[in-house]
């Protein structure tokens, strides 16, 4: 049964202290995303966050933004990629570097789903375990060359040092019907959140022992204005063609997902961020909340 509030802290409740990652920026083309679009397009954050186990001192990256080898990916990225330049790349694992974190002790990396713009350089993070929804195991496991179309170099990925995540018996958390509590105390769940395509989760985590949570959209929704009810997804035409673009693969569930997601800011004390947050990037860039600075509680 879902319920209309979070868990209530426990005694010397545990918590998540949470640091924003520089890991690239691309262009958004409104069509594409946004109706009504605000510009034909505008550049945003491809935002990545290190968390930290306030008791236990386990660390996560969730997200890692855009790939550096982003233009040598397979053909199929490639004539998607013209959409969204330009594309400056920075890593995550190097905004760790630059913290003075080396980035083979992060003890795991989750990614809310296999899109280029999220699955970054895996390469320096050695000693992690990679943490995907189970729905993006295929797209892993027949990346290109083997399935031409596929949009993910084989290789790419750790695999075998992967967890592909499955929902089925996840549980309730607040307006989420499907969660896992990470460490098995309430400070972090990873939010299963479908719609925008197979495998796709998100992250609620406690901020504060006393009642502060973040929650990490992933590409729940691309734009502040969809989240809000300013505008809606789009569904865009490519002219002269029969062709038909949305960014989620299934809208229903996306809009429901989106729902939730509303119902959730109306909490005390919760925070969202958008794996594309423009206006909070704008305004926090380089600044505390960025590693190895962190997020301020509510």
């Amino acid at each position: 049964m879902l319920s209309a509030s979070l868990p209530p802290p426990r005694p010397h409740q545990a918590y998540a202290i949470i640091s924003a990652l520089e890991a690239g920026r691309l262009q958004l083309p409104g069509a594409l995303f946004v109706d009504p679009p605000p510009a034909a397009s505008w550049q945003v954050p491809a935002l990545s966050f290190f968390l930290r186990h306030s008791v236990s001192k386990a660390t996560l990256v969730f997200d890692l933004g855009l790939p550096s080898t982003v233009r040598e990916f397979p053909p199929a990225i490639k004539d998607i990629l013209k959409y969204f330049e330009p594309l400056i790349t920075h890593t995550a694992a190097s905004s760790l570097e630059a913290g003075g974190l080396d980035p083979s002790t992060v003890d795991q990396v989750c990614c809310s789903h296999v899109h280029f713009d999220h699955i970054g350089d895996p390469a320096p993070f050695t000693g992690a375990e990679f943490l995907v929804g189970a729905g993006a195991r295929a797209l892993l496991e027949h990346a290109y060359p083997d399935d031409p179309q596929s949009k993910i170099p084989a290789g790419h990925f750790p695999l075998a040092r992967t967890t592909f995540l499955d929902s089925a018996d996840w549980v309730p958390v607040g307006p989420f019907p499907r969660a896992l509590d990470l460490y098995n105390d309430g400070s972090v769940f990873i939010v299963d959140a479908p719609g925008h395509m197979p495998g796709h989760v998100n992250l609620l985590a406690r901020t504060s022992s006393d009642g502060a949570w973040v929650y990490l959209a992933g590409d729940s929704s691309h734009d502040w204005s969809i989240l809000t009810g300013k505008a809606k997804i789009a569904h865009y035409h490519v002219p002269g063609t029969d062709t038909h673009f949305c960014a989620h693969e299934d809208v229903e569930q996306a809009e429901e997902h989106i729902g939730r997601i509303r119902e959730l800011r109306a909490l005390p004390r919760v925070q969202v961020l958008l794996a594309h947050d423009g206006p909070w990037y704008n305004e926090n860039r380089g600044g505390a909340a960025f590693f190895p600075g962190h997020l301020p509680p509510l």
